[in-house]
C-alpha cells in the first residue's frame, strides 16, 4: 500500500471566513486524480487517514473523505454547500466574469432555493415515462453503431460505441445539430479533465459557452421540439430562470449527459469482457444485465470525486474537525470499496444481490439523469451481447484510466470479434 503524502507544519490557511482553526497542509498539491493504482492509493487514505488534508492547486487546503458512511452523509449535509465555492472543482481558472457566471449557475452548483427551482424546471423532461419512451431511438442508435463495430479488425469500444451513443442521445434531447457534436466534445473533454489540462481550461470553457450561446440564439429564432427550446420558453415567457442559468443548465446537461454514461458503458463492457464467464452469463440471460450494471456502478464508478463542497461552519467527520471555509472532497471510488459497507468490496460480482452505491450521488443533488444513464447502459450492453456474442478483448489489452478531476473512465477498450 503506498505511503500517504507527507504532512508538514501545521499552520492556519486563510479561507476568508471567521474560523481560526489550525490546519495541517501537505507537500504535494492534490490535483483531483491519481496516476497509479487508484484503488490502492485511495485504500491508503481510507484505512490510515479517512479524513485527510490535501493541498489544492490554488494553495488552499481541502479535506478528502474516503469512508462510505462519511461520503454518504456529506453528500446530503446542508452544512456543506455549493454556493460560494470558487468552482465545483475547488479551483477557478482565469475566466472573464461573464463566462464564469455562465458555467456556475446550474442545479449542480447552487443550493436551495435556487437549486429547487432549477431542478423542478427539468424534472418533466426526465420522468420515468419520458425516459422509457426514448428506448426505440436509443436502440436504433446502438444498432447503427454496432454495424460499424462488427467489421473485421480491432476496434476501440470507447471511441466507436460508448462515446457516440450518449453523445447522440443528449444532443438530440437538447437539439444540438449532428455536425456540431465533434466540436463541443473537444471542449468537454478538456473541462472534465480539470487540473490535468489546467492551461487549456480557459479556452475550452470560453469556447463551450460561446457555442451554447449561439445555440440558444438559433433556437430563439427557430424553436424546435427539444429541451433547449423548452428552457428558452421558460426564460422568455415565464422568467423562471436568468439568462446565465439558462446557458449554465445547457452547459451542465451537455457535460453530464454524455461523459458519465460513456464511462459507465465502457467500464461495464470491459468488466464483463475481462472474464468470458461473465460475458457468457449475461449473454445467456440478458435480465442479469440490470444487476451487472449496478455492480459496475459500484466497482468502477463513472465518477471518481463528487463535485466539491464548502463547509459553512466547522463540521466533524470521524474524529476530525473540518474548519469552516474549507473545501471538502468526496471520494466516490473509495467509498465503494469500503469493507464496512460491502462484503469482499474488491471483487466484481455481477450477480451481487445488494449493491447500494453513490455513483449518482445522494440527497438533493442526486443525479436527475440517472434513469436515462441506466437505460442507455442497458440498451448498449444488450445490443453488444446479442449482436456480437463472440466479442472479446484484443490479446494483451491493458486498461488505462483517464486522468480526470471528476470522472473515472477508460482511455480505450480494444476489442475484436474476428
Amino acid at each position: 500500500m503506498p505511503d500517504l503524502p507527507e504532512l508538514v507544519d501545521v499552520h492556519h490557511v486563510d479561507t476568508g471566513m471567521e474560523s481560526q482553526t489550525q490546519q495541517p497542509s501537505v507537500q504535494e498539491p492534490f490535483l483531483g486524480f491519481f496516476r497509479g493504482d487508484v484503488h490502492s492509493e485511495l485504500a491508503g487514505y481510507r484505512e490510515r487517514r479517512p479524513v485527510a488534508p490535501l493541498r489544492l492547486p490554488d494553495g488552499r487546503t481541502g479535506w478528502l473523505l474516503t469512508r462510505y458512511d462519511d461520503v454518504r452523509e456529506a453528500l446530503a449535509d446542508p452544512r456543506l454547500v455549493k454556493d460560494g465555492l470558487l468552482s465545483p472543482l475547488g479551483f477557478r481558472p482565469q475566466l472573464p466574469p461573464d463566462i464564469y457566471a455562465a458555467t456556475a449557475r446550474n442545479m449542480l452548483t447552487v443550493d436551495p432555493p435556487d437549486h429547487t427551482r432549477l431542478r423542478r424546471l427539468l424534472q418533466g423532461a426526465f420522468t420515468a415515462r419520458r425516459i422509457e419512451g426514448l428506448t426505440p431511438a436509443i436502440t436504433a442508435t446502438a444498432d447503427q453503431l454496432i454495424d460499424d463495430l462488427a467489421t473485421p479488425g480491432p476496434h476501440d469500444l470507447i471511441e466507436e460505441f460508448a462515446l457516440p451513443l450518449p453523445i447522440t442521445v443528449i444532443s438530440e434531447l437538447l437539439g444540438v445539430p449532428a455536425d456540431d457534436r465533434g466540436s463541443f466534445m473537444e471542449s468537454a473533454n478538456v473541462i472534465v479533465s480539470g487540473p490535468s489540462r489546467f492551461h487549456e481550461l480557459p479556452g475550452a470553457m470560453t469556447g463551450m459557452i460561446g457555442y451554447i450561446r449561439d445555440l440558444v440564439a438559433t433556437k430563439r429564432r427557430q424553436p424546435g421540439d427539444d429541451l433547449t427550446s423548452a428552457l428558452i420558453a421558460e426564460r422568455d415567457s415565464g422568467d423562471r430562470l436568468t439568462e446565465d442559468e439558462l446557458v449554465s443548465t445547457v452547459y451542465l446537461l451537455l457535460l453530464a449527459g454524455y461523459d458519465t454514461t460513456a464511462n459507465l458503458i465502457g467500464n461495464a463492457a470491459w468488466l464483463l469482457l475481462d472474464d468470458r464467464a461473465r460475458w457468457d452469463e449475461v449473454r445467456a440471460d440478458p435480465d442479469r444485465l440490470r444487476q451487472a450494471i449496478e455492480e459496475a456502478l459500484r466497482y468502477e464508478s463513472p465518477v471518481q470525486l463528487g463535485t466539491h463542497r464548502l463547509a459553512v461552519e466547522d463540521v466533524t467527520y470521524g474524529d476530525q474537525v473540518i474548519p469552516a471555509g474549507s473545501t471538502v472532497l468526496l471520494s466516490i471510488l473509495a467509498a465503494h470499496r469500503d469493507g464496512s459497507q460491502y462484503a469482499e468490496p474488491g471483487a466484481f460480482e455481477p450477480a451481487r444481490e445488494r449493491s447500494p452505491h453513490l455513483a449518482f450521488g445522494h440527497g438533493i443533488h442526486h443525479c436527475l439523469g440517472a434513469p436515462l444513464a441506466r437505460l442507455e447502459a442497458r440498451v448498449a450492453l444488450t445490443t453488444l451481447v446479442s449482436r456480437m456474442p463472440e466479442l472479446r478483448l484484443v490479446d494483451g489489452f491493458t486498461p488505462r484510466w483517464r486522468a480526470s478531476a471528476l470522472m473515472h473512465g477508460l482511455e480505450d477498450v480494444l476489442v475484436t470479434s474476428s
